[in-house]
């Protein structure tokens, strides 16, 4: 994939600063309107992406910027490159969520530079035939519109597990290695043969290597095919498979893919940009939405996970060097909860009268008091089944202190990772600490899968980790009751998991914790899998 249009270069204007301005404002509102018409295209996640990126483009801080500049001299071009570039440095300092999106604002300015010097907009190169495509990152707005007939791989040497690149194409079901390095070597037209599972790139493959692939590849599609009802192993254990949304409209497409339930209601979206908190009325309003799309099933919420990298003006403490690990999820609500009790005052008359089974739980809970001091505010507040989640070391450790104070809880694998490691999962230079096969971070979910069989308490998994179809049969030995990720990867993991009994799902965890490293941990399992003898799945 060519490198996107040149940075324009600050030379003298021959046009007025009115035809300037003109020609700016112009190009920012066309990009940020074919910015949107993309996004209602996609939908899902990509609509939301895509919204957020047009609304960039219409920012008014930025149009000032723009004139302010051209005013003194720049073309409409440059003007439009300075002011953005600024915005993106500002964003990029302030690190974490708004820091990765920063990148994703470079892709705004080259669409209205583009536009500006008569040139198409940046995008994926038209081919008549399928091909594997190969680039330095990939827009949220090109991701997004993939045509999947054409697109049979996408690699990127940069981004992270977390960029918009690796979200939406996760979302898509697109076979996708982000932050391969090594693809930089890669030339137009070379024959490659990617593998997504293990995230390996095998230039100029064996003929035989590629019709084991071909034939691999069937394989999957027709398990993926045949799989459905819900999810339970060969022997007839049930694991509920849920689904991991952010809205109403993402509620739709999950109850629509066969979801069992939600295991994971980001509530974010509701106050995030907002001046102050929503009122209960109008987080009711939106909660009942999305429990109208699973009557009788699971609507697990979890309440404003703020601060980090999701700064609020009216919860979030200014000035904390290091944010990740400064007051953020639950410290932030019990420091200001008032916000707490109205989310789940609204929580609570949105359950009224809904057929869903609503639950919550906290965020960022370290400790076996906030797991009481969460549950006891809760069933107060008419809140009947109260969880916390696992995401930071000291929870899973205390696990036998934490899980009985709790009426469930759920492992945030991402999380886990990150602060096992000390490695910021959003950034790219330490990506490839951010495995949750790594046995540090299985021992722990171990631990806490045991505290949960031992107290009957009911055990979810809500991170990626639950979308990897071969370690979602780990997780379940593990003690994992249920599962819980994108809707798109409800289908493969449905099928893989409904060859195996708990038993070998047990087996085959012993082994991934008995390993030294991550990559050791899923050599050994799917070498110790390929040698079980296929079992026939039981019937629904």
């Amino acid at each position: 994939m060519p490198d996107p249009v040149p940075d324009p270069t600050d030379t003298p204007s021959a046009l007025t600063p009115d035809e300037e301005k003109a020609r700016a404002t112009e190009a920012l509102a066309a990009t940020a309107a074919q910015l949107r018409e993309r996004g209602q295209a996609a939908g899902g996640t990509a609509a939301e992406v895509l919204d957020a990126l047009a609304m960039m483009a219409e920012d008014p801080s930025l149009a000032t910027d723009v004139q302010q500049r051209i005013e003194k001299g720049a073309t409409a071009e440059y003007a439009v490159f300075a002011a953005m570039d600024a915005f993106r440095e500002l964003l990029a300092g302030m690190g974490g969520y708004l820091g990765e999106r920063a990148d994703d604002l470079g892709d705004v300015a080259r669409r209205a530079i583009a536009r500006l010097q008569g040139l198409p907009a940046p995008g994926v190169p038209e081919s008549e035939h399928p091909f594997i495509l190969v680039a330095r990152d990939l827009a949220p707005a090109d991701t997004a519109t993939l045509d999947l007939d054409r697109v049979l791989a996408l690699v990127t040497t940069e981004g992270g597990p977390t960029s918009h690149t690796a979200i939406l194409a996760r979302e898509k079901g697109i076979t996708a290695i982000v932050g391969a390095l090594q693809a930089a070597e890669l030339n137009d037209g070379d024959l490659v043969l990617v593998d997504a599972e293990n995230g390996t790139i095998e230039l100029d493959p064996a003929q035989e290597r590629i019709d084991l692939a071909v034939q691999r590849t069937a394989t999957l599609q027709a398990i993926r095919a045949a799989s459905s009802g819900p999810g339970r192993l060969a022997d007839g254990h049930a694991v509920p498979l849920l689904a991991n949304i952010g809205s109403p409209e993402s509620a739709r497409e999950a109850a629509a893919r066969g979801a069992e339930g939600v295991g994971l209601f980001r509530t974010e979206v509701l106050f995030l940009g907002a001046e102050k908190a929503p009122s209960v009325e109008e987080q009711a309003a939106t909660y009942r939405e999305v429990f109208a799309n699973f009557p009788g099933q699971k609507v697990v919420v979890r309440v404003l996970d703020a601060g980090a990298d999701k700064p609020l003006a009216f919860l979030t403490d200014a000035g904390e060097e290091n944010p990740a690990l400064g007051r953020r999820g639950l410290r932030a609500l019990a420091a200001h909860e008032e916000v707490l009790r109205d989310q789940l005052t609204a929580l609570a008359q949105a359950a009224e009268g809904s057929e869903a089974e609503v639950q919550v739980m906290a965020p960022m809970v370290s400790t076996a008091q906030e797991a009481t001091y969460f549950r006891d505010l809760a069933h107060e507040l008419g809140i009947r089944i109260a969880g916390v989640m696992v995401e930071v070391p000291s929870c899973a450790i205390m696990a036998d202190h934490v899980v009985p104070n709790a009426d469930f809880v759920s492992i945030g694998t991402n999380d886990l990772t990150q602060y096992v490691f000390a490695a910021d999962r959003l950034l790219g230079s330490v990506a490839g600490f951010q495995n949750p096969w790594h046995p540090a971070v299985l021992r722990l979910i171990q631990q806490v899968g045991s505290a949960g069989t031992e107290h009957g308490v009911p055990v979810g998994i809500c991170g990626e980790a639950a979308a990897d179809p071969l370690l979602a049969v780990v997780l379940v030995g593990l003690g994992a009751t249920t599962l819980s990720m994108s809707s798109t990867s409800i289908a493969d993991v449905r099928a893989e998991i409904s060859q195996y009994t708990l038993d070998e799902a047990r087996a085959l965890a012993a082994i991934a914790v008995a390993a030294d490293s991550a990559e050791s941990a899923r050599d050994a399992v799917a070498a110790a899998a390929d040698e079980l003898d296929p079992v026939e799945p039981a019937a629904p």
